[in-house]
Order: C-alpha cells, then structure tokens, then sequence
C-alpha cells in the first residue's frame, strides 16, 4: 500500500474500532487511538514491495506465519477491527464486543483467528513472545515475531525480566514496539511511575532501540521496521512516540479518555471526521 493508502485504512479502523467501543458502552478508546498507525504498518505495510508480516487469513494456523502479541491487551479493539478487514473472520462480529458468549472479548483471546495468544494482564505479553521467539529460533525457523507495548506496562517487572532474557539467547527475530503515548488509566505515566529514560534502560538489557519521533508517521515506521530486520543478534525495540487520543480532536493526550468509550455526542463528530478521511 501507498502511504496515503495506509491513511485511509487507519481512518476506516480507527472508525471501525471506535464504533465497536461505542456500541460496547466501555472499552479504551484513547489508548486505542494511539496504536492504530503501528498495528496498520504491520498488517498492511510493504518494505521493498514485500509485506512487513506473513500470514493468511484463510489460515490462522499458517505454520510460516509471522506472530503479533497486543501486549497493550486493552487496545486489542484496533486489532480486531484489522482483523475483520482482512477476512480472519466477519466483520459484523464488530458489533458485539464484549458481550456473553460473544467471540471477541475486551482482551485478546487466543480462540479469535488470528490473535496469537491471551494476554490478559498488561506487562505479560513480552514474556510470552520471548518464549515463542526463543522455540522458533531453536528450531530454526525464519518467522518474525512483534510485540506491541504500552509504555504504562514498563513499570511492570516482567517486562524487564523478558527484556534480559530476550538479549542473553540473541532473539532478533524478536521486535518489540512501545507505544509511548504518555497516558495511563491512572493518569500521566510520568506522575504514575516515571519509565524514563527508556532507549538507556532497553539498550543496557541489551537491546538495538530505534526511535520513531512521530508513531503516526508510516514512513518513520516502515523505516524503523526495515532497519529492525537487519539487526545482528540483537532484539529489537522500536520507540514510538505517539499521542493518546489520536484523531480525536478532543480527547488527544487527556487522560480522561484513556479507559472510556466516547458518547453519541461524540461519535457523531469523530464519525464525520473519520468518513471524510476514508
């Protein structure tokens, strides 16, 4: 895809997933908001005319598949408007989120096509894509493994512990992207618990970090990715800074907005925006 291309697909899944929040009545729609350009350049992104990931939407269990884990589980609304889009499953699904006994649930579960694992609690999901990362390498598979992060889950010790296993077994299969974003439920994740300074503390676990001044950018990212394919026996983290909110004017980088779904007030303004993006 083009880059304005990809524009337009981020405004039709940044619609598709806030309507799916909407019609829920509770979902993260800022945090959300903030992942959207990341998730779109994996899943629909080209470097050198070949896609950034591998995997069929005919089939999910696709043993040359490359894996995606939404440690960020509470942004998983994005993934699975993408998901949708792509045929994994249909997308009238959209519409039920959230709801008994319906397949897509407000944290990624394994059971949906095409979502790699259940990552319940924030912080965990590193952990489980070093361990796939780690049995691929030994078996001497050639599939990419990412992970998405929120930067509110670094103030988790497991996030750390995953980063110094990552290093020590050489995992450059493994890309990790942290969606710094600067908001959490709690508040600013500098008045929460301050993770600064994070290339300092990657790069002394060990890691290759790329930074991506403006995650909202595809051109910054697809040049971070392709230069992330190259590294040398390394992890990768790619360092977004993004903006909570993203594409809703009102609500960008407020964190009152970082754990709720938006009202029909302001559905309205977001979908008229939105549509004449698409």
């Amino acid at each position: 895809m083009s880059n304005s291309d990809l524009q337009k697909k981020a405004a039709q899944i940044r619609l598709d997933a806030l309507m799916s929040i909407h019609k829920a009545g509770a979902g993260s729609s800022g945090s959300v908001m903030s992942v959207i350009e990341i998730l779109v350049s994996l899943y629909y992104g080209e470097i050198l005319g070949k896609s950034v990931m591998n995997f069929d939407s005919k089939k999910p269990q696709w043993e040359a598949q490359d894996y995606l884990f939404l440690s960020k589980g509470q942004a998983v609304p994005a993934q699975y408007a993408i998901l949708a889009d792509l045929g994994f499953f249909d997308k009238s699904e959209l519409n039920f989120l959230g709801q008994i006994n319906s397949m897509l649930q407000p944290r990624p579960n394994a059971k949906v096509p095409g979502v790699a694992a259940s990552t319940i609690s924030n912080g965990h999901g590193l952990s489980v894509a070093l361990g796939v990362a780690l049995a691929l390498k030994m078996d001497r598979k050639n599939n990419k493994i990412f992970a998405v992060l929120g930067d509110g889950e670094l103030q988790s010790g497991q996030v750390w512990e995953a980063a110094m296993a990552a290093s020590h077994y050489k995992l450059s299969n493994l890309i990790a992207f942290i969606d710094n974003n600067k908001v959490q439920a709690g508040g600013n994740v500098c008045s929460v618990m301050n993770i600064d300074p994070i290339q300092d503390k990657f790069e002394s676990f060990g890691w290759n970090v790329i930074q991506v001044t403006n995650g909202h950018d595809f051109d910054q990212i697809l040049d971070a990715v392709s230069r992330a394919f190259t590294s040398n026996r390394k992890p990768v983290c790619i360092w977004c800074h993004t903006v909570a909110g993203r594409g809703i004017d009102f609500a960008e980088g407020k964190p009152g907005y970082q754990g709720v779904a938006l009202s029909e007030s302001e559905m309205s303004e977001v979908i008229s925006k939105l549509k004449d993006l698409k």
